[in-house]
């Protein structure tokens, strides 16, 4: 799966993935899944690399004290709202505003994306950013109010 960065805003980002083959109704579920659990644990502030205690302890983790209080005191990292997913031919793409959360949210969709392409849906590349000249994103600007969660 390549991987590809265009013109980047986190609060108003697109994802663009390009299938091997028009995905069946199973394969669209899978990528949509594992999109709604990255977007829910961005929703919940787990993409906060302030607070990577366990990460900067190491490999030894037995009996680690874990630091409440920096986690509190550490900024709020949390996305805000995803649109729907859109299919057309080979291609699929959804909308989201990352708000405050890390980058190291997308490597950990990146590490999921290539893993699911290489055990259940044949994924040839990700784009994140920009848009696909054969299908602008201007056609949705009205549908983006149709989100999973929309701070309300």
């Amino acid at each position: 799966m390549q991987v590809q960065f265009r013109e980047f805003n986190p609060f108003d980002v697109w994802f663009w993935i390009e299938f091997s083959n028009v995905p069946a109704p199973m394969e669209k579920q899978y990528v949509e899944e594992v999109f709604q659990s990255w977007f829910y644990l961005g929703k919940l502030g787990g993409f906060n690399a302030e607070n990577l205690q366990v990460q900067e302890e190491g490999l030894d983790l037995s009996y680690m004290e874990y630091d409440t209080h920096q986690a509190d005191d550490s900024m709020m990292a949390l996305m805000h709202n995803m649109g729907e997913f859109e299919y057309q031919g080979t291609w699929a793409r959804c909308w989201f505003d990352l708000g405050t959360s890390d980058a190291i949210a997308i490597d950990i969709l990146i590490n999921s994306l290539r893993q699911l392409s290489q055990e259940y849906v044949r994924i040839e590349r990700l784009y994140i950013g920009g848009e696909n000249d054969d299908w602008t994103v201007e056609d949705n600007d009205e549908d983006r109010s149709r989100f999973i969660y929309d701070g309300n």
